[in-house]
This record gives C-alpha cells, sequence and structure tokens, in this order.
C-alpha cells in the first residue's frame, strides 16, 4: 500500500504554496512595476514643473499687463493730486477724471487676476495682497486731498508706495519662472517698468514745484537723482529687451518728445534750486515740461508691457511643450506598464493548463453560488415550511474523476449533509409547532363549554353572592383561554374568535379589561365615538388585554391603571398608563425596537416566558398594521401608545346606544350593584323597601350561547360617575320571571316550629328598632337582571355577532 503524503508535512517543508501562474506573474510584474513607478515620478516631476510654469506665465499674462496699463493711470492721478495739493487753483475736475478712469483700470485688473492668481504660487499672492490693501486706502487718500488734510510729500509717498508694491509683485513672478530664458525676459520687464515709474516720479517732482512755485534744494537733489537713475537703468534694459520692445525703444530715442524731455531736464539740473518763481532764463515752463514728460512716461510704459507680453508668451508656449510632454511621458510610462502586464497574464496562461484554471475557477463559482445564493434560498424555504427536495436542489455538474472531480465530489457531499441536517431540523421545529399549537387549540373547546355552563349556572341562580363567585370563575377562564392563545399567536396561527360586524371601540376597550386579571384597578377615560373593524376586533382586544395584564402586573397593587383613547390624524391612539416599576432605558429601547420589528419569536429569548406578553404584542401588531411603542409615563412607570390606523376605524353604528362616559372604574362585582343596561335603559323607578312577601320572578333577557362569557366586569356601582360623583342606581319595579327559573323560596311565621312553641303567649312589646336593610328576594333579583345586563353591555361584539373558538375550527 502506497503512504499518501501530508499536506501539512509537504506545506511546512516548501512554505506558502502558490500557482504556477502567480510566480510567473510576479517575475514580471516586479519589473514593470518598479519601471511604473520611476516612470511615474518623472512624469509627476514633469508634469508639475510645466504646470507651475504655466501658472506663472498665466499669472503674468493675466494680472501684470492689466496691472501695468491701470498703473499707468495711477501715475497720471499721482501727478494731479500733487499739483493739487501743491496749487489751489489747480483744475479739480480733470482730477476727478483721472479718478474715474483710474478706478475703471483697477477693477479690470482686480477682475482679471481673482480667477488667474487661484493656481498662482503662494509667494506672487502675498505680494498681489499687498498691492490691493493699498489700493483699498485710496478712496481715504483721495478724500484728504480733496480737504487738503494732507501735505503734497504724504500724497508722493501714498502713490510711491502702490507703485513700489507693483514693482514688488511685478519681480517676484520674474524670480518664480522655472525657466531661465523666462525669468532673464521677466526681470527685464520689470526694469523696465521701474524705468517708467522712476520717470514719472522725477516729472512730479517738476509739477509739484511749478504748481508751489519753488523747487527746494532738496527736491532739485531727488530731481537730478531720478534723472541719472532712469537712464541709467534704462540704458542696462535696452540690452537684453525682445525684439517687439527693442524697436519700441529705436523708436523712442528718435522721437521728438524724448528729445524735448532730455534738454529739459538738462536745462532744469543747470538752473538748480529757485525760489518763488522760475529763473528768468529757464526755456522750461510748466505746460512743455508736462507734455514732454506724459509722452515719454507712456512710451516708457508701452515698452515694459510689450516685454512683459513677449516673455509671458514664449514662457506660457514653453510650460504647455513642457506639459504636453509629461503626459505623454506618463500614458507611454502606463502603457509599457499595463502591456508587460497583459504579457504576463498571457504567459502564465500558456504555461498554465487553461483547462485546468477554467475548471477550478467554475468550481469555485458553483461552491460560492451554493453556499450563498442556494442555500439561503433553501433555509428560507424549510423556515415558510416549504418542502425541499435535496437531489434536486443539489443537483451539480459533471467534474470528472480527477483530483478536482473528487473535490467537487466532498464539497457535493458536504453540502448534503449540511442541508439534510437543516431540513431535520425544520422538519423537528415545525412538528414541534404543530404540536405547541394543537396543544393550545385543544383546551379552547373545553374551555367554551364551560364558559356556557357558567353563563346558564348564571342565568339560574339568583344568590348575588354565588353569581359573584361563578363571575370570577368565568374570568379566570378567560383569562386562560387568552394565555392558551398566546401560544397559538407564538406559534404562527391565528386567534379562533371571529367577528363579523364591526365593534364599538369602547366595547372593544372594556372587553380587553375584562380580560385581565386585576381588572377592578383599570380606569377608563373618555372613548371617541367610533366602531372598529370586524377583523381587527380580536386581535386588538388581545393585543390591548396584554398590555394591561402587564400594567397591572408591575405596578402597586393599590395604584390604578388608566386608558385614554383618542383621535389622531393617522387613527386613534389609545394610551394606557401605569404607576409602576418602569423599564431602564437600555430595556425600553429593546422593547421597543422588538414592538416595532416584529421578529420572528426566538425561544431563546422567551427564555422562562416572562416575555411572551412582549412578542405576542409585536406579532399582533404587525398582524393588523397596529403601531404599538412604550415610554417612561409622568407617574415613573410606563405609557403604552396604541396607534390604531385610519382603515381599522369606522364610524359607531350605535353611537346613540353607548353614551360617552367621562371616567370608568372597574370594581369587584360582589361589592357594588349591578351595572345599567346600555343598549336599552330602563326608567327609574321608585325603589321599594323590603318585604317577606313571596318573591315574584323577574323577567330577564335570554344569554346568547354565541358570546364567550363573562368577559365585562361591573362598572363603578352599575352607573357612570358624572362630574367626579356616582349617581344613585335605580331599580325597576319586579316583573314576573320566567318558568324556567324555579320561584325563591317563601318565608312563613313559625311554619318550622314545634308545636309547643307555635302559641306562646305574647310578651311585653319590643323596643322600636332600626329599619332593615336586608335586601327583599325583589331588590336581590332586580340587582343581579341589572348586573347581568351590564355584563353583556361590555362584550366586544354587537348582538348576533359572536365569536368561535380555535376547537370549533377544523383540524
Amino acid at each position: 500500500m502506497t503512504k499518501r503524503p501530508d499536506p501539512r508535512a509537504a506545506q511546512a517543508k516548501g512554505g506558502r504554496q502558490q500557482s504556477i501562474s502567480r510566480r510567473v506573474i510576479r517575475l514580471v510584474l516586479i519589473p514593470s512595476v518598479v519601471a511604473l513607478i520611476l516612470a511615474l515620478i518623472v512624469a509627476g516631476y514633469l508634469v508639475f514643473n510645466g504646470y507651475y510654469t504655466r501658472a506663472v506665465a498665466v499669472s503674468v499674462r493675466e494680472v501684470s499687463i492689466p496691472a501695468a496699463t491701470a498703473l499707468a493711470d495711477v501715475q497720471r492721478e499721482r501727478r494731479l493730486s500733487i499739483d493739487f495739493a501743491a496749487r489751489s487753483g489747480a483744475a479739480a475736475q480733470e482730477l476727478q477724471d483721472q479718478r474715474v478712469r483710474t478706478d475703471a483700470a483697477l477693477a479690470r485688473m482686480r477682475s482679471s487676476a481673482e480667477e488667474a492668481l487661484a493656481a498662482a504660487p503662494n509667494s506672487i499672492t502675498t505680494r498681489w495682497d499687498d498691492l490691493v490693501a493699498r489700493l483699498d486706502q485710496l478712496p481715504q487718500q483721495r478724500s484728504a486731498i480733496d480737504y487738503r488734510a494732507t501735505s503734497r510729500e504724504k500724497v508722493t509717498e501714498y502713490y510711491d508706495g502702490i507703485l513700489d508694491a507693483a514693482t514688488a509683485l511685478f519681480d517676484e513672478q520674474s524670480r518664480v519662472v522655472p525657466s531661465k530664458d523666462g525669468a532673464i525676459g521677466g526681470n527685464t520687464a520689470t526694469e523696465a517698468f521701474r524705468v517708467s515709474d522712476l520717470m514719472s516720479r522725477a516729472a512730479s517732482v517738476i509739477v509739484s514745484a511749478y504748481g508751489a512755485r519753488s523747487l527746494t534744494a532738496e527736491e532739485h537733489r531727488a530731481f537730478a537723482g531720478l534723472i541719472g537713475a532712469y537712464h541709467g537703468e534704462l540704458d542696462e534694459v535696452s540690452e537684453a529687451l525682445e525684439p517687439a520692445a527693442g524697436e519700441r525703444y529705436e523708436a523712442l530715442l528718435k522721437s521728438d518728445a524724448w528729445s524735448r524731455l532730455l534738454a529739459a531736464e538738462n536745462e532744469l539740473i543747470a538752473a538748480g534750486p529757485w525760489g518763488n518763481a522760475p529763473p528768468a532764463g529757464l526755456n522750461v515752463d510748466a505746460a512743455s515740461w508736462e507734455a514732454a514728460s506724459v509722452a515719454v512716461s507712456d512710451a516708457l510704459l508701452e515698452l515694459s508691457i510689450t516685454q512683459a507680453d513677449a516673455v509671458s508668451k514664449r514662457t506660457l508656449d514653453d510650460a504647455n511643450t513642457t506639459l504636453l510632454t509629461a503626459l505623454l511621458v506618463s500614458l507611454a510610462a502606463i502603457g509599457v506598464a499595463i502591456a508587460a502586464i497583459v504579457w504576463a497574464v498571457r504567459q502564465s496562461r500558456i504555461l498554465v493548463d487553461r483547462a485546468l484554471s477554467v475548471r477550478l475557477e467554475q468550481l469555485g463559482a458553483d461552491a460560492a453560488t451554493m453556499v450563498d445564493k442556494r442555500l439561503p434560498e433553501m433555509m428560507d424555504r424549510l423556515r415558510r415550511r416549504e418542502k425541499v427536495d435535496t437531489r434536486v436542489e443539489l443537483a451539480s455538474r459533471d467534474y470528472g474523476q480527477d483530483e478536482i472531480g473528487r473535490l467537487a465530489d466532498v464539497l457535493n457531499r458536504s453540502l448534503s449533509v449540511a442541508v439534510g441536517a437543516a431540513v431535520d431540523e425544520a422538519a423537528t421545529r415545525a412538528a414541534g409547532t404543530a404540536m405547541l399549537m394543537g396543544v393550545a387549540r385543544r383546551p379552547q373547546r373545553p374551555l367554551q363549554r364551560g364558559l356556557r355552563t357558567i353563563e346558564e349556572l348564571q342565568n339560574k341562580l339568583g344568590d348575588e353572592d354565588v353569581l359573584a363567585e361563578l363571575f370570577d370563575v368565568n374570568h379566570q377562564l378567560a383569562q386562560t383561554r387568552r394565555f392558551l392563545e398566546n401560544l397559538v399567536i407564538l406559534a404562527g396561527g391565528q386567534i379562533g374568535r371571529r367577528f363579523h360586524k364591526p365593534v364599538p371601540l369602547r366595547r372593544v376597550l372594556l372587553g380587553a379589561i375584562a380580560e385581565t386579571q386585576k381588572y377592578r384597578r383599570v380606569t377608563l377615560r373618555n372613548t371617541p365615538d367610533l366602531s372598529l373593524a370586524a377583523a381587527a376586533v380580536a386581535g386588538t382586544t388581545h393585543l390591548l388585554a396584554e398590555l394591561l395584564d402587564n400594567a397591572l402586573t408591575f405596578s402597586p397593587p393599590e395604584s390604578e391603571v388608566f386608558i385614554s383613547c383618542g383621535q389622531a390624524s393617522h387613527g386613534v391612539v389609545i394610551e394606557i398608563e401605569d404607576a409602576g416599576v418602569g423599564m431602564p432605558h437600555d430595556a425600553l429601547e429593546k422593547a421597543n425596537a422588538l414592538l416595532a420589528d416584529a421578529p420572528t419569536p426566538d425561544v431563546t429569548a422567551l427564555r422562562d416566558g416572562a416575555q411572551v406578553g412582549l412578542w405576542v404584542v409585536a406579532e399582533l401588531a404587525k398582524r393588523g398594521g397596529i403601531q404599538v411603542s412604550l415610554r417612561t409615563s409622568a407617574y415613573g412607570g410606563l405609557m403604552a401608545i396604541v396607534l390604531l390606523p385610519t382603515r381599522l376605524i369606522l364610524t359607531a353604528p350605535d353611537a346613540a346606544a353607548t353614551p360617552p362616559a367621562p371616567r370608568e372604574r372597574m370594581t369587584p362585582p360582589a361589592a357594588v350593584p349591578p351595572a345599567v343596561p346600555r343598549r336599552a335603559p330602563e326608567p327609574p323607578a321608585p325603589q321599594t323597601p323590603a318585604t317577606t312577601a313571596a318573591p315574584v320572578a323577574v323577567a330577564e333577557p335570554p344569554m346568547d350561547d354565541s358570546y364567550p362569557t363573562a368577559e365585562m366586569p361591573a362598572i363603578r356601582d352599575g352607573i357612570p360617575a358624572v362630574g367626579g360623583q356616582t349617581i344613585a342606581p335605580t331599580h325597576a319595579p319586579p316583573t314576573p320571571r320566567p318558568a324556567s327559573r324555579p320561584p325563591l323560596p317563601v318565608r312563613r311565621p313559625q311554619e318550622h316550629l314545634a308545636q309547643q312553641l307555635r302559641d306562646e303567649p305574647p310578651g311585653p312589646a319590643p323596643e322600636p328598632q332600626a329599619p332593615d336593610t336586608t335586601r327583599s328576594p325583589e331588590q336581590a333579583r332586580s340587582r343581579l337582571s341589572q348586573y347581568q345586563r351590564g355584563w353583556k353591555a361590555g362584550r366586544a361584539a354587537d348582538e348576533g355577532d359572536g365569536p368561535r373558538t380555535d376547537g370549533d375550527r377544523k383540524a
């Protein structure tokens, strides 16, 4: 006999086993993944560099160029503002017109910059914020100039600060350009703008001097310094200008305005400072100086804009090229990696038997389908007590006689064993449920017969104490029937009692109270004049009885349980409130979740049967579409809220026969007078004093055997309470009793005494005694008759609609 190798020993020797396909794929995937990672790193750098360069170029085109145009208007406003501050007679209207043009140019600059700077580097946005902050102070500075609350020095300082901030922004944009050519071109554009600003500042000094009719030595030195600075920087900038900007530079040098400006500058420097008026030999006046300086300043500004536009355009083209190259490289790297992966998978399929892989995959798919889909479906069918043929359900394809076939056979046999065990368990469960239902149904018939027998005895007997005891026995049997119906409900069966007509909601509540053990402690408040659909009467009565029984059980013996009933937008709300021990928060949440979900009863959750009522309420609520919830009551106990849906509520057909009572209290039958009948109240009659006359039979309505016995306890003193007081009961005059009931015995004086005692001579007259309060037979009979009629009025069905017990149903 050949010894089979131990799989565990092979695994321990060779380590974790892997498929050939996976090993081959790993040999190719590792280098491919490494190459892919390197390519992605390089591509990422190129993409970032291209994106960054493009963002800078876009910010130059969308921010710097519009900003330079707007700043030209700022320079003009600076010149006019200095002139206005220096001369009281300066043209204010010209200044106001220039301010309007400046505001329009600045608004266009801000609008174009907001979108462009969203992707710009942080250093550029910081410089932009500084420029915007200075521009935001422009309205206050203008107001100070208009009211002449500032000097020309401060005006010059403020406007120079704006232009310095703009120059810093342009300089930062030129520095962050990654490419060398772009950085050099951007720096040249910034220097060109600085040349324009220096020239504009020098022109503003002379404009201020003409306005003040004096040029101080300090202002003369500043003017000479500005002239030398902008000429020196212009010579340096001219060597690095773009072709288009170089053409503008050459045109500027050949222009008449440039020649006149140079001559004026030389004369002003040579003339030196002056006092009250310009020197007599000075050939430069304010008008000629302003014309020449404005023309040259605008030309220099256009030169800087042309230089920035050319540099930004070239930089943007380079950035787009870099970004496109990076994207192409990334796509190529990803394509190579995907091709390597595809090749690896293809090689693994060539090396490994395709048929073997397909069969293993098919076996795994079949097993997953069986475990994840077919097996749960069979379990659901078994829980629904449907028949399951394992030979049909577990039929599988033939995988051959090799190793895979043997593995498939083992899996199928394992599933067969599991399903067989489940089938046996389901059959056992179904048999147990059927047995439980049968055991619960069998006592129903003798219980019903016993209830009817007690009802007949109640009709025949006239002793009030015996009748009260029979009522208690009747009530206990009715409660026993409810306990047995709980088992039927938990087993999935239906309540045997049936109703064929709607029942007033008040009678349903009274019927539920009658099925509780301590019904004397229940107080029923106002009830709307509505009826409950016949199909929902039995379930609703049982549900309310369970909730009442729970409230009575877990509340102090001397406390009351209140039932309130009222209409709502979605039906009728019944509230059952007690002053019991209540429930912890966690237990209350679990109970509400059980009432809301109503899952299939779990035997393990029922334990010793202490929570059977909660499961029964949940099951009945689910069947009838009723909402039940619990919450803490104002008395510290529980309040059960039952919402009967609108589809179960009907208008009461006998509203006149069921007058509303503000408050009803259940009292023991043996301690109170009988209830006043609700359907046909008798007219009041005066009480007849107790006598020893022969009794007269009282006519009573016949008992209907179709109704369950003694399901309605007596109302407080037999009459509804009004305004917190109880109306005294009235008694009908005696009426003849039916022939089926024997008359009460008649007492005759000295009938049973010995002969010697009958003729005893009369003695002294007895002392007067208090009137006898013992009820006469007629009064007792009348009270018992009214008691029985009040009990019938509380039954949970109309006359003629009697329930059927489970004993009457076919097995």
